[in-house]
């Protein structure tokens, strides 16, 4: 790093020296600036918080309704110090926000948190700012990671929910609670509106999408129906931690899909446990960082998270200065994973029994 920096790594996390705040702090820390709610960024224990207004409901559902979160508009002005930041759209989830940092001297510095280019009716586009410095996510930097139209993906949950149907079975989807299970119920309205049951982990941040707008398909949860209850013919959404585990005997029969940017690599042992695989992420692909990238017009880039190597080295055969920035941000964790990032980190009122 460079005394100059406008962010720098400290034990606490993402830290703007002119401006004395943190961004995603991974500790409690007197003021954080959020960039989205999911566990890895939104962390309990600072003194007051900073979010989009859009992504309110979520960040309170993730912090506690009672910690002190002060919203603002995407494009509004807030002055630290020695620096003006404003927040703009990430398109990673519903309230994601790039943070831009403008020193007084002019210096401009934007941090992305984690982002996508890609359309999706759940949440804001992307909204792309110049900068001089650009801290991004690299999550699937590598060229084997290019995704398909979205539209197209939710053809093909849709269809695979009806063969289900034609052979007598549940359509169990594994998908990440927050971001990836609202996108698919917005995604398959296009093509039905029946009701799909979900996991306990998912009512409370479903009902914080549909506050804000949102429009999905209508869902009720599993553990509100009777014992008894086939499931036959039915999408059931479940987060990736259930896998395996008692719950699903309620479901079968049953054919488990697993939707993520991982899949993507076909015959990995990620997907192993699945009988279908959806490669639906809600991160920048590798076309997408690259453009990202060319958008800001940055010079230097600092990589936080993801497969940084192969992104460092291309940007350096580019002549654009880049290097790794330390941090403990996870991205979209991976098919094989035992517990869903996102519940494991998530408060135990999101989490009512189920039998």
């Amino acid at each position: 790093m460079k005394e100059e920096d406008l962010v720098i790594v400290r034990p606490e996390g993402l830290y703007c020296p002119q401006g004395d705040f943190h961004i995603d702090p991974w500790r409690g820390v007197p003021r954080a600036v959020i960039t989205h709610a999911h566990g890895d960024h939104a962390r309990t224990g600072s003194q007051h918080y900073w979010g989009a207004t859009r992504g309110l409901g979520l960040m309170r559902e993730r912090l506690g309704k009672q910690s002190p979160i002060t919203p603002l508009d995407y494009g509004q002005k807030l002055r630290f110090n020695e620096v003006t930041i404003s927040l703009h759209s990430a398109g990673h989830v519903l309230g994601s926000a790039q943070v831009r940092i403008e020193h007084d001297d002019g210096r401009v510095w934007g941090v992305s948190g984690d982002f996508k280019r890609d359309a999706d009716l759940s949440c804001d586009p992307f909204e792309p700012f110049r900068c001089d410095t650009w801290i991004t996510e690299a999550t699937f930097a590598l060229p084997i990671y290019r995704w398909t139209d979205t539209a197209e993906v939710a053809a093909e949950i849709f269809a695979w929910w009806q063969a289900c149907k034609q052979d007598g079975q549940a359509a169990v989807l594994f998908c990440y609670s927050l971001g990836k299970a609202q996108r698919v119920l917005a995604e398959l309205t296009r093509f039905t509106d029946e009701t799909v049951y979900v996991h306990g982990a998912m009512p409370g941040l479903i009902k914080a999408y549909r506050q804000a707008g949102i429009h999905m398909l209508p869902t009720d949860a599993v553990g509100n129906q009777p014992k008894g209850t086939s499931f036959v013919g039915k999408l059931v959404l479940a987060p990736p931690g259930a896998s395996g585990t008692p719950w699903m005997k309620r479901l079968h029969p049953c054919s488990t899909g697993f939707a993520s940017g991982w899949m993507r690599v076909r015959g990995g042992k990620r997907r192993l446990a699945y009988d279908r695989g959806f490669v639906m992420s809600d991160h920048a692909d590798w076309d997408s960082l690259l453009r990202t990238i060319d958008d800001t017009g940055a010079k230097r880039v600092l990589v936080t998270h993801g497969h940084g190597d192969a992104l460092i080295a291309h940007l350096r055969e580019r002549e654009i200065e880049a290097s790794m920035l330390a941090t403990q941000f996870a991205g979209e964790s991976g098919a094989a994973d035992d517990l869903d990032p996102d519940d494991a980190a998530r408060p135990a009122s999101f989490l009512p029994a189920e039998s």
